[in-house]
């Protein structure tokens, strides 16, 4: 594994539809306690499932972790609790926050939940891929370039390679992106379509996949003109929840902090679901509580109020 990255990512963890349901509603309301739910119930004893978004959370827009974070999640994770990131990172860039945190065993969701990793420290590589939800990306990608000719497309593919047009990069995706053309992109098998546009506002960007209507994907529009594509029905929350079936969590020892719009369904998953204090609007309606913003080491809260 590397050291933590210093580079900034430009994904969709740290770009930013709404579910009110007893959600908190823009006030900053953090437990001071890691003994409730977010339904009030009870906790005691046994260990909790706590899945930690990237950037935005536990990085800032420049991809550093603060001291404070970086010892918190260190502590909730040597205390024995499943602390597991949940990234829309892909996993090249992922590995460098699970070795900055401490886990070296345990699991983690990459990809916006298209990549499951199981991580142990006696593997070769400290880990290895669980599953890989793959999904072909030609309708979605025709579609796009038929409304936004001039966007930049990337795509992860099976292998984890990342192919490209027009020299598109960014730091989440963990490897170089190896430039092809259009056509090759449609054949591929895909993890996770990356969509940019420096021509659009956020606003037309927005409206024009809305309009588009893409079907058989899931897929999140972030703060500037990015999109993120899934397969259908693949989030954090799916990846998440398959996790907690195979370890037998309770659904009430769950605990989530997010601040972008790919973190909605799993702050909804969570019994605990935290939003950062710069979130979106429609993150905090899905959140039942928001602590404070990256700046002000809004997780670090969250995951010291699990160790009162």
């Amino acid at each position: 594994m590397t050291t933590l990255t210093e580079t900034s990512v430009a994904g969709n963890d740290d770009r930013r539809n709404s579910n009110q349901n007893g959600k908190q509603n823009g006030t900053q309301n953090t437990m001071q306690n890691g003994d409730q739910d977010g339904a009030g119930r009870k906790i005691t004893g046994g260990k909790m499932m706590i899945a930690l978004d990237v950037d935005g959370t536990l990085v800032d827009h420049d991809g550093h972790m603060s001291v404070p974070v970086r010892e918190a999640a260190q502590d909730v994770v040597a205390a024995g609790h499943h602390v597991m990131i949940a990234t829309g990172r892909s996993l090249n860039a992922t590995l460098p926050i699970i070795e900055h945190i401490g886990i070296d065993n345990g699991y983690a969701v990459c990809s916006n939940g298209g990549v499951t990793l199981r991580l142990d420290s006696s593997l070769s590589d400290g880990y290895e891929i669980l599953h890989k939800a793959t999904f072909d990306p030609g309708p979605a990608l025709r579609a796009l370039r038929k409304r936004l000719p001039s966007a930049k497309y990337a795509l992860e593919d099976e292998h984890g390679n990342f192919l490209s047009t027009e020299r598109f990069q960014d730091a989440s995706f963990g490897v170089e992106a190896i430039g092809v053309d259009f056509q090759t992109m449609l054949e591929a098998t895909a993890v996770r379509v990356v969509v940019f546009s420096s021509e659009n506002t956020p606003e037309e960007f927005d409206t024009a996949i809305r309009h588009i209507g893409l079907a058989g994907v899931t897929y999140s529009v972030g703060w500037t003109a990015w999109l993120d594509i899934a397969g259908a029905g693949v989030n954090k929350a799916s990846a998440l929840e398959h996790l907690r079936g195979r370890l037998s969590i309770e659904a009430h020892r769950t605990i989530a902090v997010g601040d972008g719009r790919n973190d909605i369904e799993m702050l909804t998953w969570a019994a605990r679901g935290v939003a950062m204090g710069q979130a979106p609007q429609e993150v905090i309606a899905a959140a039942n509580e928001v602590t404070h913003s990256v700046f002000e080491d809004g997780a670090a809260h969250v995951l010291r109020s699990i160790l009162l």
